[in-house]
Order: structure tokens, then C-alpha cells, then sequence
């Protein structure tokens, strides 16, 4: 008899399905249609000392990346993501707004947490950087994981809602999720003590309860380099960048590209309400979006 249950960790095609009494199954996919991410709720059916997962429960929500060659699925069924930025290492803007385009594009709320708060002038730099998100409503909160400051309002975010972090290396993910693990439920126990037995040990993409309610959970991930958008649309770019949307029903013609054509609300606000970092952001995607493949 199939059961449900939910992939809180992949490994390749395998995952571990939790159920409601917090047991996990290892279990692999029947056929490539049911290709689980964690967060996937699915049916999944006992088979020896695995299990088969038999179908997938329609998706509220997918985050994924996608490049020329390949695309790359985070996790389903998210309230939020949380992008986690460092003062130093330097963050890239650009992958910065490629996630938020992501992010928006799925429906999925964001928001931004920079760590590294105790560096004074690496963090006021970065800080002065993320002014247009902020200026454009997006919450951003200031962390130093160091001293634990602002650790309070972050938690505050993630009470009641399932949070997928992302984020790159260096940043400061790992050291975020060892200390918001001493709060977690026994949920957590077992599903590390599970991932590291037997032969499936490495894995990309983990869950972790953050109450013994169930209520709140996040979802690690390693840190990506890159962020493909081949999903997008060039034409769609601008509706998923808010500060740019807000001019979008003062351009003179329909099909405007806020590239060149006159009369455009986007291109008029450049430098004013609109910065010119930002309006490059769009330009450069614009363009990449609008190149002929390469294979």
C-alpha cells in the first residue's frame, strides 16, 4: 500500500522520504517522471529495503535554475527563500538579481540576510549596495553569525514557514544552520543520523525542522557559482524586477524592450528612481536572454 510522505534530502536519483511520524525511507524514483526535490510531498511505495516513489503531489511551487545544457531544481513547496549574502567575500549583484528574478518568477516571497556585520566597513559597503533593494521593498536584514547579532529578527522571519537558503560560498551558510540547529526538533537527529549511514552519504540539498511543532523548517543547499535564467523570457525580465515594473505602463509602446526605443518610463527614469546599476543589470540579462544558443 502506497504511503505519502516528504523528500527532506536527495542523493542523484535517491531520496529520503519522511513521514508523518518523522521515519525516514530511502526510495528511489519509478520511471523519470517522478524525479522528487526535496520539499516534494509524494506517494511512495515500501519495496524491500527501499521504497519507490509512485508519483508526485501537484507542486505549489518549483525554484529551479536552467543554462543552455542543463536545469538544476532547488526545492518544491517553499514559503520563502532566504538569500544569504556576506560583506566579505565581496558579493556578485548579478547572481544576486538572478535568484530574485528566480525567485519572483515562481511566486515565492525573498528576501535578503547580510552576514559579517561585525566587519564595520566590508559591511556598511555592502549594505550602501543593496540600498536600491531596499528602496524597491525588499527586506533586508543585517547578521553578524560572529556575535549572533540580529540573529532574533532573522528568526523571527523563518517562525512559521518553510525557508529554502540560498546562497554562495563563503557566505556563511553553514555556520547559519549549526546555529539554528540547537533549536531544531528530533527531526533533525534522525535525518542526519540516516544520511550519514550506509552507502548514500553525500547529498545536495537537506531539510531541517526548526520546532518540534513542524511548523518551520529550512532547507540547506551548497553554494552555486552560477545562476542560469534560460527559463526567462527577455521579454518577461522586466516584470520581475520590481524597481523596473513600477515604470512599465509609461512606456509609448506595448512591445518596448527599455533598451532603445523612445518615449520609454523605464529608460526616463534611469539615474532618478530607477539606479543606473541596476538598469545595467537588466541590459546585460536583456541581452544574454536574447542570444541565439551556442550549441
Amino acid at each position: 500500500m502506497t504511503q505519502y510522505g516528504r523528500v527532506v534530502a536527495t542523493h542523484g536519483r535517491h531520496v529520503w522520504v519522511e513521514d508523518e511520524h518523522g521515519q525516514l525511507q530511502l526510495c528511489h524514483p519509478r520511471g523519470k517522471k517522478n524525479l522528487a526535490v526535496v520539499g516534494d510531498q509524494v506517494q511512495w511505495l515500501p519495496s524491500g529495503d527501499e521504497g519507490t516513489v509512485e508519483s508526485i503531489v501537484p507542486r505549489h511551487n518549483l525554484l529551479y535554475r536552467q543554462d543552455e545544457t542543463r536545469t538544476k531544481s532547488f526545492a518544491a513547496n517553499l514559503d520563502q527563500v532566504l538569500i544569504l549574502l556576506a560583506a566579505e567575500p565581496v558579493f556578485s549583484e548579478s547572481q544576486l538579481n538572478r535568484a530574485l528574478i528566480a525567485a519572483q518568477a515562481a511566486g515565492i516571497r525573498a528576501f535578503v540576510v547580510l552576514n559579517k556585520q561585525d566587519l564595520p566597513e566590508p559591511f556598511a559597503a555592502g549594505w550602501e549596495r543593496l540600498s536600491p533593494y531596499r528602496a524597491m521593498g525588499l527586506p533586508v536584514l543585517a547578521l553578524s553569525l560572529n556575535s549572533s547579532e540580529g540573529l532574533v529578527a532573522l528568526k523571527e522571519q523563518l517562525t512559521g514557514r518553510i525557508t529554502f537558503v540560498l546562497g554562495p560560498s563563503g557566505a556563511g551558510k553553514s555556520t547559519l544552520v549549526n546555529h539554528l540547529l540547537p533549536d531544531a526538533g528530533a527531526a533533525t537527529a534522525s535525518i542526519s543520523k540516516a544520511l550519514n549511514s550506509g552507502r548514500h552519504t553525500t547529498t545536495s540539498t537537506r531539510w531541517y525542522w526548526l520546532d518540534d511543532q513542524r511548523q518551520a523548517a529550512i532547507i540547506d543547499s551548497p553554494g552555486f557559482q552560477e545562476f542560469g535564467l534560460q527559463h526567462i523570457k527577455a521579454m518577461q525580465l522586466a516584470h520581475l524586477m520590481p524597481d523596473l515594473a513600477t515604470h512599465l505602463g509609461q512606456c509609448r509602446f506595448y512591445n518596448c524592450t527599455h533598451l532603445h526605443e523612445p518615449g520609454c518610463g523605464v529608460r526616463a527614469a534611469v539615474g532618478q528612481s530607477l539606479s543606473e546599476h541596476r538598469y545595467k543589470l537588466y541590459t546585460d540579462l536583456f541581452a544574454e536572454l536574447s542570444a541565439p544558443p551556442r550549441y
